[in-house]
């Protein structure tokens, strides 16, 4: 088994000697720092590596993949007469599986191992090899999805070396870090940096993949590697890099190991992760929305479309547009919040909601009592982040805020069904303007032309001189709520978003 780093490193160890010299000869407080940044050397920062590195290195793995056989050509198909398609032909006769590489890291003596779940997605053989050169056949107990986690298990007949997961909510920007993997196959290799940012969101990353950002070099081979600090604790599972190149450009992400320490226990315990859910589709209280609604403070999750009509929120009587703003007596801080929560309360249990109601002018506020259900495969929970365009009509246009809007035509309404739905069409967005640098939450533009304007600012629009004296109210630092329709060509569905901004 891996011990814990008991005593501090060598690099904490001379900052505290630095310290403890400069007060014994009279240094005053002020000075103390100037003298810690002298005392740490390079060989001293080296050793705190080294280190680390070995006490981590034994409990990091290789992983090695076998895809499944590709599927062997037509017993009726023939070659044909020429020599390329005869080759081809031989080529897929000869049925090899895909390989791949990554790495992995033991967090419990009997063989478990945590790595990514796109390590070992869709593979035939799983081989373990550790720092001994010895190899074993794994087990996959479980994956998810949501967080790209997967858990193995090997048996070796012997305790085996571990590594803690430490509490990555107290990693900090600047703390140095070690990757440790198996780059392009090339196993036990560490690299060093410092963590650049936290709770960094990354394209496709699920609403559960908030990552530990690094500048350690990782590539790839390094998915699945522990990212430790220097206390030799895993703080992240490294998953994801951004590149231009396919290899490493100095930005690496590692899943925090808070997430991965829940998903681990209830893989281990059940086979699968279960979360709550509510069945809605949310977003988060902007300055601008709180302002509009009278708020106070940009603190809530606002409800854009009960999702699920058969729902846990629908059965307590939750509606679209409603404000949570508390979750078992807590505050509720924004969407990721509430999800985070409901996501971490296991299904079928009773929670208690806080919620707030526009009712005509005025903004009630109610509490419901909610027995959540279990969030469904990540692949059946509709997205509502690339909605496709409406084809845009109508017979007059105007252009405040930059947009050119038109009230919708009778061929519209009857083509899409628009008869419940009532609004003003985008049909175009000045490059110029403001607006169109507007983005939600997820980094998607705000508005897109075809987008369907029902609200402005708590007032229903639904013809362009109501539009023209709203908006033509508006001056410099006003706040501005939209709430808007997005039709999805692909289902035939209309997708709600709120859109929040300042003009400018």
């Amino acid at each position: 088994m891996v011990d814990n780093l008991k005593n501090r490193t060598f690099l904490h160890f001379a900052i505290f000697v630095s310290l403890l010299f400069g007060a014994a000869n009279g240094v005053s407080a002020q000075t103390s720092p100037a003298a810690t940044a002298k005392a740490i050397t390079p060989e001293m920062l080296s050793a705190s590596f080294a280190e680390v590195a070995k006490r981590v290195e034994s409990a990091v793995v290789n992983i090695d993949t076998k895809g499944k056989v590709p599927d062997a050509v037509s017993k009726d198909e023939k070659p044909q007469g020429n020599v390329e398609d005869l080759l081809d032909f031989l080529r897929r006769q000869q049925r090899r599986p895909s390989a791949a590489v990554g790495s992995g890291f033991i967090v419990d003596k009997s063989g478990y191992i945590l790595t990514n779940a796109h390590v070992i997605e869709d593979s035939s053989r799983i081989t373990v090899r550790l720092q001994s050169g010895e190899e074993f056949v794994a087990q996959i107990i479980g994956s998810d999805d949501e967080t790209d986690i997967a858990v193995l298990k090997i048996e070796t007949g012997r305790d085996l070396p571990v590594v803690k997961l430490a509490d990555s909510e107290k990693a900090q920007v600047g703390d140095w870090v070690l990757a440790i993997g198996s780059p392009f196959g090339l196993a036990q290799t560490v690299t060093a940096g410092i963590i650049s940012q936290t709770q960094r969101e990354t394209p496709y990353a699920s609403v559960f993949q908030k990552f530990i950002q690094t500048d350690a070099a990782i590539n790839r081979g390094n998915s699945g590697g522990p990212l430790v600090n220097m206390d030799g604790d895993v703080i992240g599972i490294n998953s994801q890099i951004a590149t231009s190149t396919g290899d490493y450009n100095g930005i690496g992400f590692a899943l925090p190991s808070k997430e991965a320490a829940f998903v681990y226990k209830q893989i281990v315990e059940s086979g699968k992760v279960r979360r709550g859910y509510l069945g809605v589709s949310l977003d988060s209280v902007k300055p601008e929305f709180a302002k509009v609604y009278g708020l106070g403070g940009s603190r809530g999750a606002i409800v854009l479309n009960i999702a699920n009509k058969l729902g846990a929120a629908a059965k307590a009587g939750l509606l679209a547009n409603d404000i949570i703003v508390g979750f078992n007596g807590d505050e509720v801080k924004n969407a990721q919040d509430l999800i985070a929560r409901v996501a971490s309360t296991a299904p079928e249990q009773t929670v208690n909601l806080t919620y707030l109601r526009e009712v005509g002018s005025n903004i009630e506020r109610k509490t419901a009592s909610i027995k959540l259900d279990e969030r469904p495969a990540k692949a059946s929970i509709v997205s509502v982040d690339t909605p496709k365009k409406l084809p845009v009509g109508g017979k007059e246009e105007l252009k405040p805020l930059g947009l050119t809007v038109s009230e919708l035509s009778p061929q519209l309404i009857e083509t899409y069904k628009l008869q419940a739905e009532k609004g003003l069409l985008v049909k175009e967005i000045s490059p110029t303007s403001f607006i169109a640098d507007v983005k939600l939450s997820n980094g998607n533009d705000a508005l897109t032309e075809g987008d369907l304007i029902q609200r402005i600012n708590r007032v229903r629009v639904t013809d362009l001189k109501t539009f023209n004296e709203i908006a033509g109210k508006f001056k410099i630092g006003d706040a501005v709520v939209m709430h808007v329709l997005s039709y999805n060509r692909a289902g035939g569905t209309f997708v709600p978003k709120i859109v929040q901004f300042t003009v400018q």
